[in-house]
């Protein structure tokens, strides 16, 4: 369907501004008042994402990205983060050119972190999105075959997934899943610090920061308990957490 034919009904509803290639015949006077003439809307929207994180320099961005587990991870991220600042984090999978910039848009001078899922059917698709919501933090969660008809290759994929901890900061983190030998080896692509995760005991990995689940058990209504082994090289050892996840 052409958005145009819906300019009129989100004004009415309450929408500002509409961005759009133009103003159709027939408007309401209030609702063409508000309309941004662009030549790509895409594009348009993702400057207007990209001003909004500039005018935030106190703004703490989670890049998240894998295969599969991205939104369930973002979902656990933003409730984990709202307790120590305003968050915002997408919609269902808000992941893409119009859902990544369209969760930025939430961004306010309150907010302190941004989770941002970032999905792709190709390759520089997460390295765009990068460009427009920049991570401090990057956390890939695995490389699977999903889409891979799309990618060509498991390998294409991995290349692609990579392209989140390319575009860290030198202070920033990059979070890798440590027992994915194509997500470990992303260490070599970034200039940040690593972090390495493992569900399935040490990982057999150097890294700056290494978490691992060990002992891991489950009791007769599958409820979940771990020992959380934490490791820092040139720091004093973590004392181990023992925790059960609460059932559902």
């Amino acid at each position: 369907v052409d958005g145009h034919d819906y300019i009129a009904a989100a004004a009415e509803r309450g929408a500002a501004g509409t961005l759009c290639h133009h103003i159709p015949e027939g408007l309401p006077a209030d609702a063409a008042a508000g309309c941004v003439v662009v030549g790509d809307v895409t594009t348009a929207l993702g400057k207007l994402a990209r001003g909004i994180i500039d005018a935030s320099p106190g703004l703490v961005v989670i890049g998240v990205t894998g295969s599969q587990g991205k939104t369930s991870t973002k979902d656990l991220l933003a409730q984990v983060l709202s307790g120590a600042g305003p968050t915002v984090a997408p919609q269902g999978s808000f992941n893409n050119e119009i859902g990544v910039p369209l969760t930025a848009t939430q961004v306010d001078d309150s907010t302190a972190f941004l989770v941002s899922e970032m999905g792709a059917r190709g390759q520089h698709h997460i390295e765009y999105l990068c460009s427009l919501t920049p991570p401090r933090i990057g956390i890939v969660l695995n490389v699977g075959q999903a889409h891979v008809g799309e990618f060509g290759s498991t390998d294409a994929i991995a290349t692609a997934k990579g392209e989140l901890v390319e575009q860290l900061p030198p202070d920033g983190w990059a979070v890798l899943n440590g027992v994915d030998d194509r997500v470990a080896a992303m260490a070599g692509r970034t200039r940040a610090r690593v972090a390495l995760f493992s569900g399935a005991g040490h990982p057999n990995r150097t890294a700056d920061l290494v978490v691992w689940a060990d002992e891991v058990t489950a009791d007769d209504l599958d409820r979940h308990s771990l020992t959380l082994r934490v490791e820092r090289p040139g720091h004093p050892a973590a004392p181990a957490l023992r925790r059960r996840c609460p059932a559902f």
